[in-house]
C-alpha cells in the first residue's frame, strides 16, 4: 500500500480521536488542511542529488509541520551517525543512543513488525514527546528522523504525515545513493583513461595543464602528447573529441593510443594526421575530434606545424610579444576527408610555443576570431619559464571558470653544446 493509502486510511480510523494537538497549521483549517501541509513541505524535498541536502529539506519541513526540533542520523551498513542536519532548538532531541537503536534495528523483523512506521519514545518524569521514523525505501533502510518537543505528545496524524515525509527523503536519498556509486564509477575509469604525456628530449622544456570543466569530472575529450622521435625532434600534440564527460574521454583515449603508434613511424605531421583520420574514419561510433600537430627540431631551429581542424598554435618571442601561426587547416579527424597539409616556421631558442584547446580563449556568443586575438595581444615577462608562461596565461584569461574543458601546452627550446645530426626526409 501506497504511503498516501497508508495516511488516507488511517485518517479514516483516527480523525477523531487525533485531538487537536500539535502546530495550529495542522489543527485549524478544515479537513483539508493536512494533505495541504503535507504536499507543500514534500515538495521542498529532494530538490537536488546531494543526500545531506535532502536531510536538511527534510528536518526543516518536519519542523515547520510539528514544531520543536527534528535531526537525521544516517546509516551507512552497521554504522549510524550522530545527529545531523538538525533543524529548531538541539536541547530538545533526546539522547542519541535510543535513536540509534532504532536505526540499527528498523528493517529486521521486529521493526517489520511495527503498528505503525515510526516509533515514539516512552515518557517518563524529565522527558520530552519524541518520535523516531525510518528512512526506509523498498528493502534498503539509510537512517531515522528524529522529532521532539516540548509540551504535548504527537498526535497520530501528525506522526502520519512525519512518517510520510521521511518515506519521501528516503527515496531521494536512495536516488543520492545510487548517483554517487555511479559518479564514483566514472571517475574511477575516468582515472584509468588518464595517462601522463611521454617525455620530450632533453632540449626542450615543455609544461602542460589540463582544467576540465565541471567539478566532478577529471578528464574529458581534451588532451596533450609529447612524442620524441630520433635526431633530438619532439612531437607536440594537442586534441580536442567533440562532446564532453566519459564518452569523450573514451574516444579521447583511442585517438592517443593510435597517434602514439602512428608517430612512432618517424612520418611527417600531415601524413600522421592522414593515418589518425582513415582510422577513425573506419570506426562508426568514434567522436569526430580536431587535432594539431607540432614536430619541433632544435638543432635545426625549425616547427613543422599540420592542424585537423584546430585552433593554430601562438608564438610568443624573445621580447614576450605574442602572435598566431599560420598554419594549413584540414578537416577534423574521423570524417574520412583527408586533404592535410604542413607548415614550416622558425623557431629560435628564446621563443615559445603554445597549444591550446578552444576552451582557453571561447567565450559563448562571441566570434572565435576576437578571442584569439584576446590571446594575441598578452604580452609576458621575457625570462618567464614554461611553467610561469602557462599560468600567467590561465589567470590572464581566467581559464579556471572557462565553460569547456582546457588543455595547454607551452614548449621552448634550450640550446646544447654540439647540436644534434639531421637527416633530409621525405615530406610527401
Amino acid at each position: 500500500m501506497s504511503g498516501v493509502a497508508r495516511w488516507f486510511q488511517g485518517r479514516r480510523g483516527s480523525a477523531s480521536a487525533d485531538g487537536p494537538g500539535g502546530p495550529d497549521g495542522l489543527a485549524a483549517g478544515g479537513p483539508g488542511a493536512p494533505l495541504r501541509a503535507l504536499r507543500t513541505a514534500a515538495a521542498g524535498i529532494g530538490t537536488t542529488l546531494d543526500e545531506s541536502t535532502t536531510c536538511t529539506e527534510l528536518t526543516r519541513a518536519a519542523v515547520r509541520l510539528a514544531g520543536g526540533c527534528a535531526a537525521v542520523m544516517r546509516r551507512v551498513g552497521d554504522t549510524v551517525s550522530g545527529y545531523e542536519s538538525m533543524a529548531g532548538d538541539a536541547d530538545l532531541l533526546p539522547d542519541a543512543r535510543w535513536a540509534t537503536a532504532v536505526a540499527l534495528d528498523a528493517g529486521t523483523p521486529a521493526a517489520d513488525n511495527w503498528t505503525d512506521p515510526w516509533l515514539a519514545r516512552p515518557l517518563g518524569s524529565h522527558t520530552r514527546p519524541a518520535l523516531c521514523m525510518p528512512l526506509t525505501s523498498g528493502s534498503d533502510q539509510y537512517g531515522v528522523l528524529v522529532c521532539a518537543r516540548e509540551g504535548a505528545v504527537f498526535a497520530r496524524a501528525e506522526a502520519e504525515l512525519l512518517a510520510l515525509l521521511a518515506e519521501r527523503a528516503a527515496s531521494h536519498i536512495r536516488h543520492a545513493r545510487e548517483y554517487d556509486q555511479v559518479n564514483r564509477t566514472a571517475v574511477d575509469l575516468q582515472r584509468a583513461l588518464l595517462s601522463e604525456p611521454g617525455r620530450p628530449h632533453p632540449n626542450l622544456d615543455v609544461s602542460i595543464r589540463y582544467l576540465p570543466a565541471g567539478g566532478r569530472v577529471l578528464v574529458g575529450g581534451d588532451w596533450c602528447e609529447t612524442v620524441r622521435l630520433h635526431f633530438g625532434r619532439t612531437l607536440l600534440v594537442v586534441g580536442d573529441v567533440m562532446g564532453h564527460g566519459l564518452e569523450a574521454a573514451v574516444d579521447m583515449n583511442a585517438y592517443r593510443s593510435s597517434l602514439r603508434y602512428i608517430a612512432s613511424s618517424e612520418l611527417p605531421p600531415h601524413r600522421v594526421l592522414r593515418q589518425l583520420d582513415d582510422i577513425a574514419a573506419t570506426e562508426a561510433d568514434r567522436r569526430p575530434a580536431t587535432c594539431l600537430l607540432v614536430r619541433v627540431d632544435p638543432s635545426r631551429g625549425q616547427v613543422t606545424l599540420a592542424s585537423a581542424g584546430h585552433l593554430p598554435p601562438a608564438l610568443i618571442t624573445g621580447e614576450g610579444d605574442t602572435a598566431l601561426l599560420e598554419v594549413p587547416v584540414g578537416p577534423p579527424l574521423g570524417t574520412g576527408f583527408g586533404g592535410y597539409e604542413s607548415a614550416t616556421h622558425r623557431l629560435e631558442p628564446d621563443q615559445a610555443l603554445v597549444l591550446f584547446t578552444d576552451g582557453l580563449v571561447e567565450h559563448r556568443g562571441e566570434d572565435i576570431d576576437r578571442s584569439l586575438h584576446r590571446l594575441a595581444e598578452l604580452h609576458f615577462t621575457p625570462a618567464a619559464d614554461v611553467d610561469g608562461l602557462l599560468e600567467s596565461i590561465l589567470t590572464r584569461l581566467d581559464a579556471r571558470h572557462a565553460e569547456d574543458d582546457v588543455a595547454v601546452l607551452a614548449a621552448r627550446p634550450h640550446s646544447r653544446q654540439g647540436g644534434f645530426s639531421s637527416v633530409e626526409e621525405a615530406e610527401g
